[in-house]
């Protein structure tokens, strides 16, 4: 039987450079995938997935982290880094926390990734100390997407979370709204991060700059979740004095404020406007203003910047600031998608 040696002593080359090339890297020239592949044919010889990865010392294996796979932002996320991956002949290792300590535990507190994976990607995962600590010792290449947690050394593909809040805000003011609600990330809920701070940050920040002191009444808490968006409205209607608009920190509050609203007897957007951020995949469906931000093109650009330190060509397209330091943040654009949930208010 073939082996990827005879493969290599025909092209002329180490078996590492038969193993990258067979699997389509960007580290072989042109040239010499030619002389590879042809080599390879006239051998019939099939590619073994493992035996090419052990040939360059790697795994060819890269462990994606999420909070919670079902929830919408995650799983557009890693449907697009899977594709990704994919075409560059490596495979996804998904580890899903799903709110369980133990996983949590497992995954990133122990040696559990050590020799299973070349590489770490962190969706909107924030660390403990510990969990820091044990990441640092396994001295791989990572990424980080979305705010949440600063790993020393990783770079991190989010949007500007605090812009994208004021720019929803302010579309609400700019129609004439004065009582505006925010419903906001839990802070307990591990979900929450550091992105349900930041939002809350820009709708504070856009009601100062129109002359507006934000109305604690008006600020509520929940999970970033239909339900949590449901249950939220539920209590913004009971404090009285209803708001003439709502901003929600992420398209599943507001479609569950939608849903709330609406078996209150209350219209959207007749009687109160309604905008999230996200533009999930059921906001055109639903009439939804929403803030757009690119899920898949960070999943993407994230797994590009990873591939960087393994396959030795930097892929990291122009996108963000061009002269930024090491280590900043790389900044994908967000923008207004107005539809029907969003109008003046009937006084106005």
């Amino acid at each position: 039987m073939t082996k990827i040696d005879d493969v290599a002593r025909l092209a002329g080359v180490s078996t590492a450079t038969v193993s990258r090339a067979l699997r389509g890297l960007p580290t072989v020239s042109a040239a010499t995938r030619r002389r590879v592949v042809a080599a390879a044919e006239q051998l019939e010889y099939a590619v073994s997935p493992s035996a090419s990865r052990l040939a360059g010392g790697r795994t060819g294996t890269i462990a994606v982290v999420v909070p919670r796979i079902t929830r919408w932002f995650f799983g557009i996320v890693v449907e697009a880094v899977e594709e990704f991956l994919n075409q560059a002949g490596y495979d996804l290792l998904l580890y899903n926390l799903g709110g369980r300590e133990q996983i949590r535990q497992r995954v990133l507190r122990t040696a559990n990734l050590h020799k299973r994976v070349d590489a770490v990607m962190l969706v909107a995962t924030p660390l403990r100390a510990a969990e820091l600590t044990a990441l640092a010792r396994l001295d791989l290449p990572g990424v980080i997407i979305s705010s949440g947690t600063v790993v020393p050394g990783w770079p991190c593909v989010r949007i500007d979370d605090v812009a994208a809040a004021r720019t929803a805000t302010r579309h609400l003011l700019d129609l004439g709204h004065r009582r505006i609600a925010h419903i906001s990330g839990d802070p307990d809920d591990e979900l929450a991060f550091t992105t349900h701070l930041d939002r809350r940050h820009g709708y504070r920040e856009a009601l100062r700059a129109a002359g507006l002191d934000p109305d604690p009444s008006l600020d509520i808490e929940s999970q970033f979740t239909i339900d949590g968006g449901a249950r939220a409205t539920e209590e913004l209607l009971r404090r009285g004095d209803p708001p003439t608009a709502i901003f929600a920190a992420c398209d599943e509050m507001a479609m569950g404020a939608i849903s709330a609203l609406r078996d209150a007897g209350l219209r959207v957007p007749q009687d109160v406007s309604v905008i999230g951020i996200d533009n999930h995949d059921l906001a055109g469906v639903l009439g939804l203003t929403t803030i757009a931000q690119p899920a898949a093109e960070q999943g993407v650009l994230a797994a590009r910047i990873l591939l960087d330190p393994l396959g030795g060509r930097s892929l990291k397209p122009s996108v963000g600031p061009g002269h930024d330091p090491p280590g900043s943040p790389v900044i994908l654009p967000t923008r207004l998608v107005v539809r029907e949930s969003t109008a003046p208010p009937r006084a106005h």
